[in-house]
């Protein structure tokens, strides 16, 4: 069976704030999804990865997230995308207030 690449978005932890960000298509890190690059090519989201991996003093924890493109910029196409979006989720504030 052939290999499908679904689309994709590098995500990451910040290192200072624990916040959840994505990589830009600029390569600079983002705490809102939909300016997140959406990546279509196997080979770009691996380099893309590697690169922020060795973001070390910035980022912990990058790896590929399934994305769907949606009106405005991707969206998450599983369930733990959306919840690792909206924040800590012992109680409602901050993110999980725009929600």
């Amino acid at each position: 069976m052939p290999y499908h690449f679904t689309p994709k978005v590098v995500t990451a932890n910040a290192l200072l704030e624990g916040d959840v960000v994505y990589l830009t298509n600029i390569d600079t890190w983002t705490r809102d999804l939909k300016d997140a690059i959406l990546l279509t090519d196997d080979a770009d989201a691996d380099l893309r990865l590697l690169q922020a991996e060795a973001q070390t003093g910035i980022v912990v924890g990058a790896y590929l997230a399934d994305m769907k493109d949606g009106p405005d910029g991707p969206e998450p196409s599983h369930f733990r995308e959306a919840f690792r979006r909206k924040g800590p989720s012992n109680y409602a504030h901050g993110k999980q207030e725009q929600f």
